[in-house]
Formats: C-alpha cells, sequence, structure tokens
C-alpha cells in the first residue's frame, strides 16, 4: 500500500515538473512581469547615503522609471534573442533582486557570446 501511494506521488512529481517547465517555455515568448520592487527598494536605500541628490523615495521612482524604461526597450528587442537563452536568462531573474536592467545583459551578453563562438 505505501508502496503504491509512493509511487503515486512520484508520478504526480514528474507530471508537476513537466508542467512547470513547460510554463518556462511558455513565458519565454513573452517578456516577464519581474517584481522589480525589491532591487528598487535596495537601491532607494542606497539614495539616503551622504553625497547622493535626493531621498529615498526619490531614488525608489528613479529605479522604477528606469526599470520600466528597460522593459519597454526589451519588448523591441525580445524577438530577436535565442529561446534558449531567454528561458535561461528568465530563470535567473525569478530570485532574489530581479531587474530588467540584468535581464536585457544577460540576454546580450549570450547573444553576443552566440555570435563570438560562429
Amino acid at each position: 500500500m505505501n508502496g503504491d501511494k509512493n509511487r503515486a506521488l512520484g508520478l504526480s512529481g514528474i507530471a508537476l515538473l513537466f508542467a512547470l517547465a513547460a510554463n518556462v517555455a511558455a513565458r519565454a515568448d513573452d517578456v516577464p512581469n519581474l517584481n522589480i520592487d525589491p532591487v528598487c527598494r535596495g537601491i532607494a536605500q542606497q539614495a539616503k547615503d551622504p553625497g547622493e541628490r535626493g531621498d529615498a523615495d526619490v531614488g525608489f521612482s528613479q529605479c522604477i522609471k528606469s526599470e520600466e524604461a528597460m522593459r519597454q526597450k526589451l519588448k523591441g528587442e525580445w524577438s530577436s534573442f535565442a529561446p534558449a537563452d531567454k528561458t535561461n536568462c528568465v530563470g535567473s531573474e525569478q530570485g532574489g533582486l530581479a531587474s530588467y536592467t540584468d535581464l536585457v545583459t544577460c540576454l546580450e551578453m549570450a547573444r553576443d557570446a552566440r555570435q563570438l563562438n560562429k
């Protein structure tokens, strides 16, 4: 009985992995929606340091504006990047401090490395 239960759990786990992989592949077709609040809050904290212009609210709003501009740039270039690079770079941005600036950098570096290897 326990063997059947463990086997069923194992099969459902495998099904979940396939569903997640399909979800990541599907998302590779669209520019992802990243949660940029944590990275911008961190940048805003740095704006509190002496010598920086503005305060934390200004730093946060400037960061959000910059990241949104980078997302718009990415929308225009998204189709030019290889699907494997999209999957890899989007995956690396899913945890921690996600940033469109970092995503664009990852995609451009992957593209440029691929061109160098030709």
